[in-house]
């Protein structure tokens, strides 16, 4: 019935039943987003699968999950996961969310009065155009669409104090977020991947009631 529906907004859909011939469909074409139901047959489920695609791919992922899951759409997200979907959806809102997702993931220039400029901070290297961070060694480091936005956002507006309004408002714009907590989940996930001890922030500090703040020194190149 999702693919369906999703074949007549104009996509190609490749349906798959558990995480065996899902491996195959990614080996056989480049995949642009994944819906991914929690509850699959098999051995392995939804999170797992969500877990093992993300630690080598940025794709876009879209979670299933049942309604009033809230444990399930948390760990959905803090695997990975972009955006999660409540069963039974709306048709209107499973398109309306896989249009926006793919937006938020798509490599295109920014627009015109925003810098693409290539930054600095702290030894990381993160480019805009190509939507790219790389590390002090120079090797990329994988980030989600909705991580590298939000990674952005802060080097945008270092030594800043953010509220998480306005990191919404900065890195998906208004309504973007998959739910409240998004943005500490994103932050979260950010820091396993930026800072030397992610129990003890250097970088992304929290500012207690107030959000959060990006401490480095950012200069262009």
């Amino acid at each position: 019935m999702v693919s369906r529906l999703l074949q007549k907004q104009g996509y190609r859909v490749t349906a798959s039943e558990d995480g065996r011939s899902m491996d195959k469909a990614l080996g056989a074409a480049n995949v642009d987003l994944m819906l991914l139901d929690i509850m699959l047959p098999g051995g392995e489920d939804g999170l797992s699968i969500c877990r093992r695609v993300r630690a080598n791919s940025s794709v876009p992922i879209i979670m299933l999950t049942a309604a009033g899951d809230t444990t399930a759409r948390v760990v959905g997200l803090e695997m990975g996961a972009d955006d999660y979907i409540s069963k039974p959806f709306d048709p209107q809102e499973l398109v309306a969310r896989t249009k926006a997702v793919l937006r938020r993931a798509a490599a295109m220039p920014a627009r015109s009065d925003t810098p693409v400029t290539p930054m600095r901070f702290d030894g990381w290297h993160i480019d805009p155009a190509r939507r790219e961070l790389r590390d002090l060694a120079g090797a990329r480091v994988i980030l989600t669409g909705a991580e590298f936005d939000l990674l952005l956002a802060f080097c945008r507006h270092p030594r800043r104090t953010l509220n998480r309004d306005q990191l919404l408002d900065l890195s998906q714009g208004r309504g973007g977020g998959p739910l409240d907590r998004g943005i500490d989940i994103l932050v979260s996930r950010i820091r396993r991947k930026i800072e030397s001890n992610p129990r003890d922030p250097q970088t992304i500090k929290t500012v207690r009631s107030g959000g959060y703040i990006f401490t480095p020194d950012v200069e262009a190149g």
